[in-house]
Protein backbone atom coordinates (compact mmCIF):
# COMPACT_ATOMS: atom_id res chain seq x y z
CA UNK A 1 0.00 0.00 0.00
CA UNK A 2 2.95 2.34 0.55
CA UNK A 3 3.83 2.26 -3.12
CA UNK A 4 0.24 2.66 -4.33
CA UNK A 5 -0.49 5.44 -1.84
CA UNK A 6 2.62 7.46 -2.61
CA UNK A 7 2.20 7.15 -6.37
CA UNK A 8 -1.43 8.24 -6.02
CA UNK A 9 -0.30 11.27 -4.03
CA UNK A 10 2.27 12.08 -6.71
CA UNK A 11 -0.12 11.71 -9.66
CA UNK A 12 -2.85 13.79 -7.99
CA UNK A 13 -0.31 16.48 -7.09
CA UNK A 14 1.08 16.58 -10.64
CA UNK A 15 -2.36 16.95 -12.25
CA UNK A 16 -3.49 19.54 -9.69
CA UNK A 17 -0.30 21.58 -10.02
CA UNK A 18 -0.33 21.51 -13.82
CA UNK A 19 -3.86 22.92 -13.77
CA UNK A 20 -2.13 26.31 -13.98
CA UNK A 21 -0.69 25.21 -17.33
CA UNK A 22 -4.06 24.07 -18.63
CA UNK A 23 -5.84 27.17 -17.29
CA UNK A 24 -5.22 29.25 -20.42
CA UNK A 25 -6.94 26.65 -22.60
CA UNK A 26 -10.06 26.87 -20.44
CA UNK A 27 -9.98 30.64 -19.88
CA UNK A 28 -9.24 31.95 -23.35
CA UNK A 29 -12.71 31.27 -24.81
CA UNK A 30 -14.40 33.50 -22.22
CA UNK A 31 -11.74 36.19 -22.58
CA UNK A 32 -12.20 36.34 -26.35
CA UNK A 33 -16.02 36.24 -26.21
CA UNK A 34 -16.01 39.18 -23.78
CA UNK A 35 -13.72 41.20 -26.02
CA UNK A 36 -10.88 41.20 -23.51
CA UNK A 37 -8.34 39.78 -25.97
CA UNK A 38 -7.97 38.62 -29.55
CA UNK A 39 -7.31 35.06 -30.72
CA UNK A 40 -3.68 35.96 -31.38
CA UNK A 41 -3.31 37.30 -27.84
CA UNK A 42 -4.95 34.14 -26.53
CA UNK A 43 -2.29 32.08 -28.26
CA UNK A 44 0.37 34.08 -26.48
CA UNK A 45 -0.96 32.90 -23.12
CA UNK A 46 0.01 29.32 -23.93
CA UNK A 47 3.26 30.33 -25.62
CA UNK A 48 4.25 32.32 -22.53
CA UNK A 49 3.88 29.24 -20.33
CA UNK A 50 5.86 27.11 -22.79
CA UNK A 51 8.63 29.72 -22.99
CA UNK A 52 8.65 30.11 -19.21
CA UNK A 53 8.95 26.37 -18.74
CA UNK A 54 11.89 26.19 -21.15
CA UNK A 55 13.62 29.03 -19.33
CA UNK A 56 12.89 27.46 -15.96
CA UNK A 57 14.24 24.07 -16.98
CA UNK A 58 17.40 25.62 -18.42
CA UNK A 59 17.96 27.49 -15.16
CA UNK A 60 17.19 24.40 -13.07
CA UNK A 61 19.63 22.32 -15.12
CA UNK A 62 22.36 24.98 -14.92
CA UNK A 63 22.01 25.08 -11.12
CA UNK A 64 21.44 21.34 -10.69
CA UNK A 65 18.38 22.02 -8.54
CA UNK A 66 16.74 18.61 -9.11
CA UNK A 67 19.79 16.82 -7.68
CA UNK A 68 20.80 19.26 -4.94
CA UNK A 69 17.56 19.72 -3.01
CA UNK A 70 14.98 17.43 -1.46
CA UNK A 71 12.49 16.64 -4.19
CA UNK A 72 9.32 17.18 -2.16
CA UNK A 73 10.43 20.63 -1.03
CA UNK A 74 11.48 21.62 -4.55
CA UNK A 75 8.14 20.39 -5.92
CA UNK A 76 6.23 22.29 -3.21
CA UNK A 77 8.20 25.48 -3.88
CA UNK A 78 7.38 25.27 -7.59
CA UNK A 79 3.69 24.85 -6.77
CA UNK A 80 3.75 27.85 -4.43
CA UNK A 81 5.25 30.15 -7.06
CA UNK A 82 3.00 28.93 -9.88
CA UNK A 83 -0.11 29.03 -7.68
CA UNK A 84 0.45 32.60 -6.51
CA UNK A 85 1.29 33.74 -10.07
CA UNK A 86 -2.01 32.28 -11.27
CA UNK A 87 -4.10 33.73 -8.43
CA UNK A 88 -2.82 37.20 -9.36
CA UNK A 89 -4.10 36.97 -12.95
CA UNK A 90 -7.66 38.25 -12.23
CA UNK A 91 -6.27 41.53 -10.86
CA UNK A 92 -4.12 42.50 -13.86
CA UNK A 93 -4.94 43.45 -17.46
CA UNK A 94 -5.99 40.17 -19.17
CA UNK A 95 -4.05 40.87 -22.35
CA UNK A 96 -1.27 42.98 -20.85
CA UNK A 97 2.40 42.38 -20.24
CA UNK A 98 1.78 41.61 -16.58
CA UNK A 99 -0.41 38.66 -17.56
CA UNK A 100 2.22 37.31 -19.94
CA UNK A 101 4.86 37.74 -17.25
CA UNK A 102 2.80 35.88 -14.67
CA UNK A 103 2.07 33.08 -17.14
CA UNK A 104 5.78 32.79 -17.94
CA UNK A 105 6.58 32.72 -14.22
CA UNK A 106 4.07 29.92 -13.68
CA UNK A 107 5.64 27.99 -16.56
CA UNK A 108 9.13 28.49 -15.13
CA UNK A 109 7.97 27.18 -11.75
CA UNK A 110 6.73 23.98 -13.42
CA UNK A 111 10.39 23.11 -13.99
CA UNK A 112 10.40 22.15 -10.31
CA UNK A 113 7.34 19.93 -10.75
CA UNK A 114 7.20 17.78 -13.89
CA UNK A 115 10.84 16.59 -14.29
CA UNK A 116 11.17 16.28 -10.52
CA UNK A 117 7.95 14.24 -10.38
CA UNK A 118 9.41 11.65 -12.77
CA UNK A 119 12.47 11.32 -10.58
CA UNK A 120 10.23 10.86 -7.54
CA UNK A 121 8.19 8.15 -9.27
CA UNK A 122 11.36 6.22 -10.18
CA UNK A 123 12.24 5.73 -6.50
CA UNK A 124 9.43 3.15 -6.26
CA UNK A 125 10.47 1.20 -9.36
CA UNK A 126 11.15 -2.52 -9.04
CA UNK A 127 11.27 -3.76 -12.61
CA UNK A 128 8.31 -1.55 -13.54
CA UNK A 129 9.97 1.81 -14.21
CA UNK A 130 8.31 2.19 -17.61
CA UNK A 131 4.89 1.62 -16.09
CA UNK A 132 5.41 4.05 -13.21
CA UNK A 133 6.62 6.89 -15.42
CA UNK A 134 3.88 5.97 -17.91
CA UNK A 135 1.24 6.41 -15.22
CA UNK A 136 2.66 9.83 -14.39
CA UNK A 137 2.72 10.89 -18.05
CA UNK A 138 -0.79 9.50 -18.47
CA UNK A 139 -1.96 11.64 -15.56
CA UNK A 140 -0.47 14.69 -17.25
CA UNK A 141 -2.25 13.74 -20.47
CA UNK A 142 -5.60 13.45 -18.73
CA UNK A 143 -5.04 16.87 -17.22
CA UNK A 144 -4.26 18.28 -20.66
CA UNK A 145 -7.54 16.88 -21.97
CA UNK A 146 -9.71 18.06 -19.07
CA UNK A 147 -10.41 21.64 -20.33
CA UNK A 148 -11.95 20.18 -23.48
CA UNK A 149 -14.20 17.95 -21.36
CA UNK A 150 -15.32 20.96 -19.31
CA UNK A 151 -16.07 22.94 -22.47
CA UNK A 152 -17.99 20.02 -23.96
CA UNK A 153 -20.12 19.21 -20.89
CA UNK A 154 -20.48 22.52 -19.05
CA UNK A 155 -19.62 25.19 -21.58
CA UNK A 156 -17.45 28.25 -21.16
CA UNK A 157 -16.57 29.14 -17.56
CA UNK A 158 -15.80 32.71 -16.39
CA UNK A 159 -12.10 33.32 -16.92
CA UNK A 160 -11.61 34.63 -13.39
CA UNK A 161 -13.09 31.43 -11.97
CA UNK A 162 -10.74 29.33 -14.09
CA UNK A 163 -7.66 31.16 -12.84
CA UNK A 164 -8.74 31.17 -9.19
CA UNK A 165 -9.57 27.46 -9.19
CA UNK A 166 -6.33 26.57 -10.99
CA UNK A 167 -4.24 28.65 -8.59
CA UNK A 168 -5.92 27.10 -5.56
CA UNK A 169 -5.42 23.58 -6.94
CA UNK A 170 -1.74 24.29 -7.50
CA UNK A 171 -1.24 25.55 -3.95
CA UNK A 172 -3.08 22.47 -2.66
CA UNK A 173 -0.75 20.25 -4.69
CA UNK A 174 2.23 21.87 -2.99
CA UNK A 175 0.83 20.92 0.41
CA UNK A 176 -0.17 17.42 -0.71
CA UNK A 177 3.25 16.54 -2.10
CA UNK A 178 4.82 17.02 1.34
CA UNK A 179 3.12 13.75 2.32
CA UNK A 180 5.01 11.86 -0.42
CA UNK A 181 7.70 9.43 0.69
CA UNK A 182 10.38 8.08 -1.61
CA UNK A 183 10.73 4.36 -2.21
CA UNK A 184 13.75 2.20 -1.55
CA UNK A 185 15.49 3.39 -4.72
CA UNK A 186 15.83 6.92 -3.37
CA UNK A 187 18.47 9.43 -4.44
CA UNK A 188 21.09 11.06 -2.25
CA UNK A 189 21.55 14.78 -2.75
CA UNK A 190 24.75 15.64 -4.62
CA UNK A 191 27.24 18.44 -5.21
CA UNK A 192 26.57 19.71 -8.73
CA UNK A 193 29.19 20.95 -11.19
CA UNK A 194 28.20 23.06 -14.17
CA UNK A 195 30.17 20.89 -16.59
CA UNK A 196 27.93 17.96 -15.63
CA UNK A 197 25.26 19.39 -17.96
CA UNK A 198 27.33 18.19 -20.91
CA UNK A 199 26.74 14.58 -19.91
CA UNK A 200 23.38 14.80 -21.69
CA UNK A 201 25.30 14.89 -25.01
CA UNK A 202 28.60 13.23 -24.10
CA UNK A 203 26.87 9.96 -23.27
CA UNK A 204 25.84 8.19 -26.52
CA UNK A 205 22.84 6.56 -24.84
CA UNK A 206 21.58 9.79 -23.31
CA UNK A 207 22.15 11.61 -26.59
CA UNK A 208 20.08 9.11 -28.56
CA UNK A 209 17.33 9.11 -25.91
CA UNK A 210 17.21 12.90 -26.07
CA UNK A 211 17.11 12.88 -29.88
CA UNK A 212 14.19 10.46 -29.73
CA UNK A 213 12.43 12.76 -27.25
CA UNK A 214 12.99 15.76 -29.52
CA UNK A 215 11.32 13.91 -32.39
CA UNK A 216 8.43 12.93 -30.11
CA UNK A 217 7.90 16.48 -28.88
CA UNK A 218 8.01 17.94 -32.39
CA UNK A 219 4.81 16.03 -33.02
CA UNK A 220 3.00 15.90 -29.68
CA UNK A 221 2.13 19.44 -28.65
CA UNK A 222 1.52 20.65 -32.20
CA UNK A 223 -0.94 17.79 -32.63
CA UNK A 224 -2.66 18.67 -29.35
CA UNK A 225 -2.71 22.36 -30.27
CA UNK A 226 -4.19 21.96 -33.77
CA UNK A 227 -6.33 18.82 -33.73
CA UNK A 228 -9.32 20.88 -32.54
CA UNK A 229 -8.95 23.34 -35.42
CA UNK A 230 -8.66 20.40 -37.82
CA UNK A 231 -11.92 18.89 -36.53
CA UNK A 232 -13.78 22.21 -36.72
CA UNK A 233 -12.35 23.90 -39.81
CA UNK A 234 -11.04 20.98 -41.84
CA UNK A 235 -13.09 18.57 -43.95
CA UNK A 236 -14.85 17.06 -40.90
CA UNK A 237 -16.49 20.36 -39.78
CA UNK A 238 -17.40 19.28 -36.25
CA UNK A 239 -18.80 22.10 -34.15
CA UNK A 240 -19.57 23.11 -30.56
CA UNK A 241 -19.75 20.56 -27.78
CA UNK A 242 -19.30 17.68 -30.22
CA UNK A 243 -15.92 19.02 -31.31
CA UNK A 244 -14.80 19.66 -27.71
CA UNK A 245 -15.76 16.16 -26.58
CA UNK A 246 -13.99 14.62 -29.57
CA UNK A 247 -10.81 16.55 -28.78
CA UNK A 248 -11.07 15.34 -25.18
CA UNK A 249 -11.32 11.71 -26.32
CA UNK A 250 -8.38 12.09 -28.70
CA UNK A 251 -6.06 13.70 -26.15
CA UNK A 252 -7.25 11.50 -23.26
CA UNK A 253 -6.52 8.40 -25.36
CA UNK A 254 -2.92 9.08 -24.45
CA UNK A 255 -3.60 7.90 -20.88
CA UNK A 256 -4.16 4.23 -21.76
CA UNK A 257 -1.46 4.61 -24.42
CA UNK A 258 1.14 5.67 -21.85
CA UNK A 259 0.15 2.97 -19.34
CA UNK A 260 0.00 0.09 -21.84
CA UNK A 261 3.26 1.18 -23.46
CA UNK A 262 4.85 1.25 -20.02
CA UNK A 263 3.80 -2.35 -19.42
CA UNK A 264 5.09 -3.37 -22.85
CA UNK A 265 8.40 -1.53 -22.42
CA UNK A 266 9.13 -3.19 -19.08
CA UNK A 267 8.58 -6.59 -20.69
CA UNK A 268 9.77 -6.27 -24.29
CA UNK A 269 12.15 -3.30 -24.27
CA UNK A 270 11.95 0.48 -24.18
CA UNK A 271 13.57 1.16 -27.55
CA UNK A 272 11.30 -1.29 -29.35
CA UNK A 273 8.16 0.05 -27.68
CA UNK A 274 9.04 3.70 -28.31
CA UNK A 275 9.96 3.00 -31.94
CA UNK A 276 6.67 1.19 -32.60
CA UNK A 277 4.66 4.00 -30.99
CA UNK A 278 6.46 6.66 -33.05
CA UNK A 279 6.07 4.71 -36.25
CA UNK A 280 2.33 4.43 -35.57
CA UNK A 281 1.84 8.09 -34.69
CA UNK A 282 3.92 9.24 -37.64
CA UNK A 283 1.83 7.19 -40.06
CA UNK A 284 -1.34 8.64 -38.49
CA UNK A 285 0.01 12.15 -39.05
CA UNK A 286 0.58 11.38 -42.71
CA UNK A 287 -2.75 9.62 -43.28
CA UNK A 288 -5.30 11.62 -41.28
CA UNK A 289 -5.49 14.63 -43.62
CA UNK A 290 -6.14 12.70 -46.84
CA UNK A 291 -8.53 10.32 -45.02
CA UNK A 292 -10.70 13.20 -43.82
CA UNK A 293 -11.44 14.15 -47.42
CA UNK A 294 -13.08 10.87 -48.42
CA UNK A 295 -13.75 8.83 -45.25
CA UNK A 296 -14.66 10.94 -42.17
CA UNK A 297 -15.20 7.86 -39.97
CA UNK A 298 -11.73 6.59 -40.86
CA UNK A 299 -10.24 10.00 -40.07
CA UNK A 300 -11.85 10.01 -36.62
CA UNK A 301 -10.56 6.49 -35.98
CA UNK A 302 -7.07 7.60 -37.04
CA UNK A 303 -7.36 10.61 -34.73
CA UNK A 304 -8.09 8.34 -31.77
CA UNK A 305 -5.23 6.01 -32.70
CA UNK A 306 -2.98 9.06 -33.08
CA UNK A 307 -3.96 10.31 -29.62
CA UNK A 308 -3.22 6.85 -28.20
CA UNK A 309 0.17 6.40 -29.87
CA UNK A 310 1.50 9.96 -29.77
CA UNK A 311 1.86 9.78 -25.97
CA UNK A 312 2.78 6.09 -25.70
CA UNK A 313 6.49 6.65 -26.26
CA UNK A 314 6.86 9.71 -24.03
CA UNK A 315 7.52 8.02 -20.70
CA UNK A 316 10.07 5.64 -22.16
CA UNK A 317 12.53 8.40 -23.08
CA UNK A 318 12.45 9.52 -19.46
CA UNK A 319 12.78 5.92 -18.25
CA UNK A 320 15.84 5.43 -20.48
CA UNK A 321 17.39 8.61 -19.10
CA UNK A 322 16.77 7.42 -15.54
CA UNK A 323 18.38 4.05 -16.29
CA UNK A 324 21.48 5.22 -18.17
CA UNK A 325 22.29 8.59 -16.53
CA UNK A 326 24.83 8.77 -13.70
CA UNK A 327 22.65 8.33 -10.63
CA UNK A 328 23.78 11.56 -9.02
CA UNK A 329 22.69 13.47 -12.15
CA UNK A 330 19.32 11.83 -12.78
CA UNK A 331 17.22 14.88 -11.97
CA UNK A 332 19.38 17.19 -14.06
CA UNK A 333 19.36 14.85 -17.07
CA UNK A 334 15.55 14.62 -16.90
CA UNK A 335 15.33 18.40 -16.66
CA UNK A 336 17.59 18.89 -19.69
CA UNK A 337 15.56 16.36 -21.68
CA UNK A 338 12.25 18.09 -20.98
CA UNK A 339 13.80 21.50 -21.59
CA UNK A 340 15.01 20.78 -25.11
CA UNK A 341 11.81 18.90 -25.90
CA UNK A 342 9.54 21.78 -24.92
CA UNK A 343 11.76 24.24 -26.78
CA UNK A 344 11.06 22.24 -29.94
CA UNK A 345 7.30 22.36 -29.31
CA UNK A 346 7.26 26.13 -29.68
CA UNK A 347 8.70 25.90 -33.18
CA UNK A 348 6.41 23.04 -34.21
CA UNK A 349 3.24 24.77 -32.99
CA UNK A 350 4.12 27.87 -35.01
CA UNK A 351 5.23 25.94 -38.10
CA UNK A 352 1.91 24.21 -38.76
CA UNK A 353 -0.26 27.32 -39.36
CA UNK A 354 2.49 28.73 -41.57
CA UNK A 355 2.24 25.62 -43.76
CA UNK A 356 -1.57 25.48 -43.87
CA UNK A 357 -2.12 28.09 -46.64
CA UNK A 358 0.19 26.13 -48.93
CA UNK A 359 -0.62 22.51 -48.11
CA UNK A 360 -4.11 22.63 -46.59
CA UNK A 361 -5.32 20.23 -43.92
CA UNK A 362 -4.86 17.30 -46.29
CA UNK A 363 -1.07 17.58 -46.09
CA UNK A 364 -0.21 19.92 -43.20
CA UNK A 365 -0.09 17.28 -40.47
CA UNK A 366 2.47 15.34 -42.52
CA UNK A 367 5.00 17.96 -41.36
CA UNK A 368 4.69 16.54 -37.86
CA UNK A 369 5.62 13.04 -39.02
CA UNK A 370 9.21 14.16 -39.54
CA UNK A 371 9.79 14.10 -35.77
CA UNK A 372 8.63 10.56 -34.94
CA UNK A 373 10.23 9.06 -38.05
CA UNK A 374 13.59 10.52 -37.03
CA UNK A 375 12.87 9.34 -33.48
CA UNK A 376 12.45 5.78 -34.76
CA UNK A 377 15.96 5.94 -36.23
CA UNK A 378 17.35 7.18 -32.90
CA UNK A 379 15.64 4.36 -30.98
CA UNK A 380 16.86 1.66 -33.36
CA UNK A 381 20.40 3.00 -33.08
CA UNK A 382 20.12 3.04 -29.30
CA UNK A 383 18.88 -0.56 -29.29
CA UNK A 384 21.85 -1.58 -31.41
CA UNK A 385 24.24 0.26 -29.09
CA UNK A 386 22.79 -1.32 -25.97
CA UNK A 387 22.98 -4.80 -27.46
CA UNK A 388 26.60 -4.22 -28.45
CA UNK A 389 27.49 -3.08 -24.94
CA UNK A 390 25.85 -6.18 -23.46
CA UNK A 391 27.93 -8.31 -25.79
Amino acid sequence: MGKALNLTILCVAVVASLSVWFAATAAVADLISNGLMTSAQGGLLTSAVQAGFVGGTFASAALGLADRFRTTRLFAAGCAVAGVATLLLPVVEPAGWATLGLRALAGAAMAAVYPVGMKMASTWAKGDLGLLVGILVGSLTLGSASPHLVNGLIGTLPWTTVYLVAGALCLSAGLLILAFREGEAGFARTVFRLRDIGEAWRSPQLRLANLGYIGHMWELYAMWAWIGAFLQHGPLELQGAKASLMVFLIVAAGLPGAVLAGLAADRFGRCETAALAMLTSGLCAVAIGPAAGFAPALALALALLWGFSVVADSAQFSAIAIEVAPRQLTGTMLTIQTSIGFLVTIAAIQALPWLLPYAGWSQAFALLAIGPFLGVIAMLRLRRLQRAQRG
